[in-house]
C-alpha cells in the first residue's frame, strides 16, 4: 500500500499536482491516465522518492519494497544480464555480494563466521536461494533466451534491454511496483506474458501507458489525472473513457432532462458490471467493481482532434491489384512474389517484418517503383499515404501552419476554413501561427492527418499512425478509423486499434511471402497459434 497526503507540485508558473490525496491499495493494478504534459511520469517519480513535492509526503508501510521501471537503458552496461536482474532486489543483492566477500576472504575468522551465518539466514528470508532461477523465469518469459543471461549488458540490443529492465522491477514480488509505459519496444508475446503476469500479481501496481488494450486487460482501476487532481475509478480504461464521454454529454445538454442522460449513465455501468465477469481479468483476479456514485463521474478536461475521413467518391468494387511484386532493399529481399488484391470493404493489417511492411506501403503508394510484378489501382480509386517517417514534409518550411496547410487544400483555401480546421486538430489560437519545422512529434502526425483528410481520397495508406500520439489522439483517430467508409492498408503495434479496424490480415514472412487471411486480428492471432501448435 503506498498513501499520497496533501501533495503538491509546482514548476515555475504551472501547478502539476494540488493538494492530492489518494491510496493505492494491494490487489490492485492502477492505470495512471492524464493528457500529453499533465505530470503523470513526473507523479510516479514523486510516489518512488526521486521528487519531492513542496507539499505533503508519500508513505508506506516501512517493511514493504517499491520497485521501479528505470528509463535508462545504459545504467548497468558493465553487468552481466542475470546479475541485473537480482539487482532489482536491492537488500538481496547486497547480501549476496557480503556474504561472497567473506567467503573469498583467505583469512576467514571467527567474526566473519558468524557475520556470514547471519547473513545466510537473512538469504534465506529473501527466497535467495532461488533468485537466479526466479529472475531466469522472468526473462524467458519475456523473450530473453537462457544463451543470454551470463552476457553483458552492453552487448544486448535496445528492446532486450528494455525487457532486462521490466524483468529486472518485476524480481521478488514487490509490495508496490511502478512502471512507466511498460509495454514500449515489447513485441506481442512479450506484452502478452506481461499481461498475465499483472494479472495475477497480488500486490499494489501502478501503471502508465499507452497502450489501451494493455490497460483494459490488467487495470482494475484508473487514477484519472486532470485539473491538478487525482481521481480514482473502478474498473478498466474503457469503462473510465466510457462513462467520462457520458458524463460530458450531460453537462454539456444545458437544455435536455439530465435525468435522461442520468439513467443512461445508470443503464452503462449497470451493463458492464454485468459484463465484467466473463472478462480474463475480472476471472483471474476475482475481482467486482465497487460501487460507484453517478456524482463521482466528472467530465474530462482532455481535448481530442476531430479525425474525420470523408470519401469524395465512392469506391468501385476493384480497389488495387498487386501482381508478383518483388523489393529487395540493401541486399535484403524483403517481398518476394506477392500476389493480392483489394476490395471496397477491406481494412488491411499488415503484419511482420517492419522494413517490408513499410516497403510494400512504399509501393502502394507509388513513392517506390518493385523491382518485379506491377501494381494497378482501380478507375474510382484516390488514395492519401501517411508515411513512418513524415519527415520530408517539415524540413525548412519557414512558413506558419495555415501556409502549410493551405497548400494541400484544393477546395476551399480561405484563412478561416484553415484555422477552423486546424482547430479541430487541437492547434487553436496562436498554435497557428507556428512554424512547421519545430513542432512536436504528435503535432506532426496530426498535421498529417489534417492533410489526408483533405484529400477526401477513399483509400487511406498508413505506417504506424499512431506513433508520438497521446491516449486521446489514439482514441480519435481509431474513431475517425472505425468510422471510414473506404479502403485502407495500415501498421500498427496498437492491439485495440488494429482489433477494432482491421477485417483482413497480410502477415509478410521473413522470407518475403505472404499469409493472407480475411479475419480479425484476435481470430488470426488464435489461428496462428493453433498452426504453430500442429507443426
Amino acid at each position: 500500500m503506498i498513501a499520497v497526503n496533501n501533495v503538491s507540485l509546482q514548476f515555475a508558473d504551472r501547478k502539476l499536482f494540488e493538494d492530492v490525496n489518494i491510496q493505492f491499495n494491494p490487489g490492485h493494478c492502477y492505470g495512471l491516465i492524464g493528457a500529453n504534459g499533465a505530470g503523470k511520469s513526473t507523479f510516479l517519480k514523486v510516489l518512488s522518492g526521486e521528487i519531492e513535492p513542496q507539499t505533503g509526503n508519500v508513505s508506506m508501510n516501512p517493511d514493504e519494497r517499491m520497485a521501479v521501471l528505470k528509463q535508462n537503458h545504459f545504467e548497468y552496461e558493465e553487468n552481466e544480464v542475470l546479475e541485473t536482474v537480482i539487482m532489482g532486489h536491492k537488500k538481496l543483492y547486497d547480501i549476496m555480494n557480503e556474504k561472497n566477500a567473506i567467503y573469498m576472504k583467505e583469512d576467514f575468522s571467527d567474526e566473519d563466521g558468524m557475520r556470514a551465518a547471519e547473513l545466510e539466514g537473512e538469504f534465506a528470508d529473501l527466497n535467495g536461494w532461488e533468485a537466479e532461477s526466479e529472475a531466469a523465469i522472468l526473462l524467458q518469459g519475456l523473450g530473453i533466451p537462457e544463451s543470454m543471461h551470463h552476457l553483458k549488458m552492453s552487448e544486448l540490443k535496445g528492446a532486450d534491454k528494455v525487457k532486462v529492465l521490466l524483468a529486472q522491477a518485476l524480481f521478488g514480488k514487490p509490495d508496490v511496483l511502478l512502471l512507466d509505459e511498460p509495454t514500449n519496444h515489447l513485441d506481442l508475446q512479450a506484452i502478452r506474458w506481461l499481461e498475465d503476469f499483472l494479472i495475477d500479481f497480488d500486490n499494489t501496481v501502478v501503471v502508465v501507458s499507452h497502450d489501451r488494450h494493455f490497460l483494459n486487460n490488467v487495470c482494475t482501476q484508473i487514477a484519472d489525472l486532470d485539473f491538478g487532481k487525482i481521481q480514482i475509478y473502478p474498473g478498466n480504461y474503457d469503462f473510465w473513457y466510457e462513462s467520462s464521454q457520458l458524463a460530458l454529454k450531460m453537462a454539456q445538454d444545458q437544455n435536455k432532462k439530465k435525468e435522461e442522460k442520468i439513467k443512461e449513465l445508470e443503464a452503462f455501468i449497470a451493463r458492464f458490471s454485468a459484463n465484467a465477469s466473463k472478462s480474463r481479468q475480472a476471472t483471474s483476479r476475482k475481482k467486482t467493481l465497487d460501487k460507484i456514485e453517478l456524482d463521482d463521474i466528472k467530465p474530462s478536461s482532455r481535448r481530442y482532434p476531430y479525425v474525420n475521413f470523408q470519401i469524395g467518391r465512392e469506391i468501385g468494387n476493384d480497389v488495387v491489384t498487386v501482381k508478383d511484386v518483388s523489393k529487395t532493399i540493401d541486399g535484403v529481399k524483403l517481398l518476394d512474389n506477392v500476389n493480392f488484391s483489394m476490395g471496397r470493404e477491406d481494412k488491411i493489417i499488415l503484419l511482420g517484418n517492419p522494413l517490408a511492411k513499410s516497403a510494400l506501403l512504399d509501393v502502394l503508394a507509388e513513392v517506390t517503383e518493385p523491382d518485379t510484378g506491377s501494381i494497378k489501382w482501380g478507375v474510382t480509386t484516390t488514395h492519401a499515404y501517411f508515411p513512418i517517417d513524415n519527415s520530408e514534409f517539415f524540413q525548412g518550411s519557414e512558413s506558419t501552419l495555415v501556409e502549410w496547410l493551405r497548400q494541400y487544400s484544393p477546395e476551399d483555401e480561405t484563412e478561416t476554413f484553415l484555422r477552423g480546421f486546424l482547430g479541430r486538430m487541437l492547434f487553436s489560437g496562436e498554435e497557428v501561427k507556428k512554424k512547421p519545422s519545430v513542432l512536436s512529434g504528435g503535432e506532426k502526425v496530426r498535421c498529417m492527418l489534417s492533410k489526408m483528410m483533405l484529400t477526401n481520397a477513399n483509400v487511406l495508406l498508413l505506417d504506424e499512425p499512431t506513433n508520438h500520439l497521446d491516449l486521446e489522439s489514439i482514441q480519435s483517430l481509431n474513431n475517425g478509423l472505425t468510422a471510414f467508409k473506404g479502403a485502407m492498408v495500415f501498421t500498427s503495434h496498437d492491439h485495440q486499434f488494429i482489433q477494432t479496424i482491421a477485417n483482413r490480415i497480410i502477415d509478410i514472412r521473413e522470407d518475403g511471402t505472404i499469409v493472407d487471411r480475411l479475419m480479425t486480428y484476435e481470430e488470426y492471432l488464435e489461428w496462428s497459434a493453433q498452426q504453430t501448435a500442429n507443426k
